[in-house]
């Protein structure tokens, strides 16, 4: 689990009120989630209801205002984001938290003048909660969660243990498992690769071996990628006509790097 420091407004209670996250910003294919319907997305249309959500495809992105003004929430390509909860704790603080089942995300989020706010991004591995900080996270397919914290402060709890993470650090949570400490921000999309060839009967096939940073994420040929808890990671692909598969690499923080890779 992530979560504040700061536990006050922790006795939500459920208050009838008009709440929504705005589409800001957007571009490529993004689909929005209202209950069991579904339409393209756009600017201006709002997300105001548990269960309403968005979904960004290949190369799409968008930015999410709150209605409090606390500030946006940045979603990358490939990223499922709902709505869990949208409450008002007592003294009218606001409690806003999020379900990110995979991709990434970013937080830029000013101080909250009321004590009894704050804002939540809940994955597989647990709880992202801030009130007041500029981070991002990354989900891997397995639901391991990459977290880096660029100002501000975060707390990754889980198992019982609890690790702050504060501007300038980076951590890893694994589902099941105690966090790993926090260590220096890299922010480094870097790429580590080797590209072992073989034939198997008539079909060409490329053996990729290689390492990331361990928050970070991966997608090759589209397709988004489980790394180990060090990074590294061993896939084998079958070879088109063309020999050559695109690798991208994402940071909590969101910063890419593709990767052009000549398979044969």
């Amino acid at each position: 689990m992530f979560a504040a420091a700061d536990n006050s407004g922790s006795n939500t209670v459920p208050v009838r009120v008009d709440r929504w996250l705005e589409i800001q910003q957007m571009a490529g294919p993004v689909t929005l989630y209202r209950g069991q319907s579904s339409q393209p997305a756009r600017v201006g249309l709002r997300l105001q209801a548990v269960g309403d959500g968005i979904k960004t495809g290949s190369k799409a992105k968008v930015v999410l205002a709150a209605d409090t003004g606390i500030g946006t929430i940045s979603v990358s390509e490939q990223t499922s984001l709902r709505i869990q909860t949208l409450q008002v704790a007592p003294g009218n603080g606001r409690i806003t938290r999020l379900q990110v089942t995979g991709g990434q995300v970013r937080l830029k989020v000013r101080p909250f003048t009321n004590p009894g706010s704050r804002l939540e991004i809940q994955t597989p591995a647990g709880v992202s909660g801030v009130r007041g900080t500029e981070f991002g996270v990354s989900i891997q397919p397995d639901g391991k969660t990459g977290l880096a914290t660029l100002s501000g402060s975060v707390v990754s709890n889980a198992l019982g243990k609890a690790i702050a993470v504060n501007g300038g650090f980076q951590n890893l949570v694994v589902a099941g498992e105690p966090p790993s400490p926090a260590v220096p921000l890299r922010n480094d999309t870097s790429l580590k690769i080797e590209i072992r060839k073989e034939i198997k009967g008539n079909v060409r096939w490329a053996r990729l071996i290689g390492q990331i940073d361990f928050v970070n994420g991966l997608t090759i040929a589209g397709q988004p990628q489980v790394t180990d808890r060090n990074g590294r990671f061993d896939l084998t692909l079958p070879i088109a006509s063309q020999a050559r598969v695109q690798a991208v690499v994402t940071t909590p923080l969101g910063k890419k790097q593709v990767y052009d890779l000549a398979t044969w």
